[in-house]
C-alpha cells in the first residue's frame, strides 16, 4: 500500500507530497489536476500513461522531466523519472532496475475510468490487456513468454513489410521466428486459458450484483486469435502470401479477445407442430398448446444493451479481477515467502459519480471496502463522502485546486 506519495512536473502538478491510507478520496473541478494524481499512481506502475503514450504530452511545459516516487507501508521505495525523450529511469529501493515489469508486480494497479467505458465497442486489445492484467499477476512464467513472442512478432513484421517476394535465406528466417512463435504461443495461451477459466465464476458474480436481471444471459468467452489445435507455425505457414500482401500478420496471440455474449432462448407457440403431431387423431393431446424451442440465440452484448448497461457490465469486468487476484495472492503466500506475491492491489477509481448510478457506486465501494485493497478516487464534488465515511474506517480527504493538492483533516 502507498504510504507517501511524491510527484513533480507532472501535468499542472509541479511538486505534490501526500501521505495517503487505504481510502483516500481527491475532490476538485475538472482541470484541477486530480485526474494527474491518478496518472501519476499508474504512470508508476505501468510506465506508461493512461491518457497520453508520450512523455512530452503530461511533462510539464519548460520540464525536461516528470518523476512519480512512492513509499510503500512495508517500506519499500518505488521511482519513475520520463524524460521529453521517451528515456525512463526505474528505481527499485533506490536501486535502479531495468525492467518496468518489477515495478508493476510491486503496484497491481486496477483503473475504472470513463476512458475505459468504450471497451466493449472498442477494437480486442483493451480487453486483451484486461485478461493479460490478470494473468501477469498470477503466472510468473507469462511474462517472459509475452516478451520474447512480442520481439518475435515484431521481427516477423518488419520483414513482411519489406518485401512481398522472400528470398531462400529470409525464407529460412522467417520459418525460424513462426516456429519461436509457435512456442511462445502455445504456452502464453495456456496462462491465459488458465486464468479465464478461474476468472468466470467472479465474473459471475458481479454480474449478478450490477446487473441481477441479466445474470443468466451474460456469459464471458476467450478467443486465442489462432486455432489452437494446430500448432501455430503450420497456421503461420499456410498463411504466408496472404500475411507478406498486407505486411503483417493476422492470426496469434496477439489477436486474441475477449467477448461478453449475451444469451436469448427464444420460445415460441407453433401451431404448425400443434397440427403436425394431430394430423387425422382426435386425441387430447390435440388440444393442448405445445411450445417449439428454437436454438440459442448468441451475440454481443454490446449489441443489446443500453449505454447504462454496458458501463455496469464493464464495471462488473473489472471488479470482478480483485477478489480472483487477491484469492490467488492468498494461495500463493501459504507455498511462497516472497513478498511481492502479496502486494497490496491499488484501485483507481476517476469521477465515477459522473458515469455510474448511486446503486452502482453503492455496490462498487461496498466491495472495494470489503477487500485488502488500496483505493484513490477522484470526484467534482464530496456527495460521495458520506458513503466513504460510512464504509471505511479513517479514509483521508484531499482537495486539488490548480495542481496544488491538500489533506483536509
Amino acid at each position: 500500500m502507498i504510504e507517501r506519495l511524491q510527484i513533480s512536473n507532472l501535468r499542472n502538478l509541479t511538486q505534490v507530497n501526500i501521505h495517503s491510507t487505504v481510502c483516500n478520496v481527491v475532490i476538485g473541478a475538472n482541470g484541477s489536476g486530480k485526474t494527474s494524481l491518478l496518472e501519476a499512481i499508474f504512470l508508476l506502475s505501468r510506465g506508461k500513461s493512461f491518457r497520453h503514450h508520450q512523455p512530452k504530452r503530461y511533462i510539464q511545459h519548460h520540464q525536461n522531466h516528470a518523476t512519480v516516487y512512492a513509499k510503500l507501508n512495508d517500506s519499500r521505495t518505488l521511482a519513475i523519472q520520463k524524460q521529453a525523450d521517451a528515456t525512463t529511469i526505474l528505481r527499485l529501493n533506490q536501486a535502479t532496475v531495468y525492467n518496468q515489469s518489477i515495478l508493476t508486480e510491486q503496484l497491481p494497479t486496477l483503473l475504472i475510468d470513463p476512458s475505459t467505458m468504450d471497451m466493449l465497442e472498442q477494437g480486442s486489445a483493451s480487453r486483451r490487456q484486461l485478461l493479460d492484467w490478470l494473468v501477469f499477476h498470477m503466472k510468473q512464467g507469462f511474462h517472459p513468454q509475452w516478451v520474447a513472442y512480442q520481439r518475435l512478432l515484431k521481427q516477423r513484421n518488419s520483414l513482411l513489410k519489406k518485401t512481398r517476394q522472400l528470398t531462400q535465406v529470409q525464407l529460412a528466417e522467417l520459418k525460424s521466428w513462426d516456429k519461436g512463435l509457435s512456442n511462445h504461443a502455445a504456452l502464453i495461451h495456456h496462462y491465459r486459458e488458465q486464468v479465464f477459466t478461474e476468472w468466470q465464476p467472479y465474473f459471475a458474480k458481479s454480474v449478478l450484483q450490477l446487473l441481477p436481471s441479466y445474470a443468466e444471459k451474460l456469459s464471458l468467452s476467450y478467443n486465442a486469435g489462432y486455432d489452437t489445435n494446430v500448432a501455430l507455425d503450420v497456421q503461420l505457414n499456410e498463411r504466408l502470401e496472404q500475411d507478406l500482401q498486407l505486411g503483417y500478420t493476422r492470426i496469434g496471440n496477439h489477436r486474441a479477445d475477449i467477448h461478453v455474449h449475451w444469451r436469448s432462448d427464444n420460445t415460441v407457440r407453433s401451431d404448425d407442430v400443434i397440427n403436425s403431431q394431430a394430423t387425422n387423431t382426435n386425441t387430447a393431446s390435440s388440444n393442448h398448446e405445445v411450445n417449439a424451442k428454437l436454438p440459442t440465440l448468441k451475440e454481443q452484448a454490446a449489441n443489446v444493451l443500453s449505454r447504462g448497461e454496458k458501463k455496469l457490465l464493464i464495471t462488473a469486468l473489472r471488479l470482478s479481477q480483485l477478489p480472483l487476484l487477491l484469492n490467488d495472492n492468498k494461495d500463493s503466500a501459504s507455498f511462497d515467502n516472497n513478498s511481492t506475491s502479496r502486494a497490496t492491489p491499488v484501485v483507481l477509481l476517476d469521477d465515477i459519480t459522473a458515469e455510474l448510478d448511486d446503486r452502482a457506486i453503492g455496490i462498487l465501494l461496498s466491495t472495494l471496502a470489503q477487500l485488502p485493497c488500496q483505493v484513490f478516487m477522484t470526484s467534482l464534488t464530496d456527495d460521495i463522502v458520506p458513503l466513504v465515511n460510512e464504509l471505511w474506517s479513517k479514509p483521508r480527504l484531499f482537495h486539488v485546486k490548480q495542481g496544488q493538492i491538500w489533506s483536509v483533516d
